[in-house]
């Protein structure tokens, strides 16, 4: 059963934390233009900006994308570069953290996703993912839906949390040999086939076998977002229609949710002399 209190909680937290975010964002932006570090809206961001202007009302967290080489460079120069408040997470910076996207976190707040762990001790607060974008073989969109399906699916039921019974030893080993199965197949296609048509995110993160052309990504254009200019695509239709077909579309108002547990923006505030 739903929290009204909660639901009405979050509502009025919304906006705080969307304004919270946009100062992440403009830091990381401020990163890479110094350093000259490609990056670009992506996902639900991409579609705030170019539907709304800004976030899409509902919306609560940001989305941005690197090629995976520049958010290597990223994660070198960022820990010197972010403020005391921000903190660039990932399995290296702390190590239970269990996702394979990197976030910069915003340490002053306290962010409640549905997938989060409340036992396990990594950073909570508000955050911006970055997603690492690969190089794909030139293959079929059908071809790489099917094969990336049994990747990420594979792998994300060998990483959830498992308690020792027989069903979880027989889980291990199908499982363990789907994700063989079809990383070979992909491995195979991708010694084989040319690699400068398409690219999209990690393998693992990609159960939609989403393929971007590299042509609607690149050169890297500009966009408003909330009144601020950011990195985008250089075709954010073509983009967005990978993503999402029919993307000025609204959903139904049902769907329209915070997706977040719960939020708060600020969690001890500065006192004024």
């Amino acid at each position: 059963m739903k929290n009204s209190y909660l639901e009405q909680y979050k509502q009025q937290q919304l906006r705080r934390c969307q304004l919270k975010q946009l100062g992440m964002l403009q830091e990381i932006d401020r990163i890479c233009r110094k350093h000259n570090i490609g990056y670009w809206l992506d996902g639900g961001t991409l579609l705030g900006a170019v539907r709304h202007g800004g976030f899409i009302p509902w919306d609560d967290d940001i989305d941005i994308a690197m090629r995976e080489e520049d958010l290597q460079r990223f994660v070198e120069v960022a820990p010197q570069e972010l403020p005391d408040t921000l903190f660039l997470q990932s399995r290296e910076t702390e190590p239970g953290y269990p996702s394979p996207v990197a976030k910069v976190r915003d340490k002053n707040s306290f962010y409640v996703e549905p997938s989060d762990d409340m036992a396990a001790d990594y950073q909570k607060g508000l955050f911006i993912d970055i997603f690492p974008m690969i190089n794909y073989p030139t293959v079929s969109r059908h071809f790489a839906k099917k094969v990336l399906l049994g990747i990420s699916k594979s792998y994300s039921i060998l990483h959830h949390s498992h308690y020792y019974s027989l069903r979880a030893t027989a889980e291990l080993f199908w499982f363990g040999g789907k994700y063989l199965f079809y990383k070979g197949i992909w491995d195979i296609v991708s010694a084989l086939r040319p690699k400068t048509t398409y690219l999209s995110n990690i393998l693992i993160n990609n159960g939609y076998g989403i393929m971007h052309r590299q042509d609607s990504v690149f050169p890297l254009s500009t966009i408003i977002f909330e009144g601020k200019t950011f990195m985008a695509p250089a075709n954010p239709d073509a983009y967005l229609s990978d993503l999402y077909r029919n993307y000025m579309e609204l959903p139904p108002e049902e769907k329209r949710i915070v997706h977040s547990i719960f939020i708060q923006p600020e969690l001890l505030t500065e006192e004024k002399d």
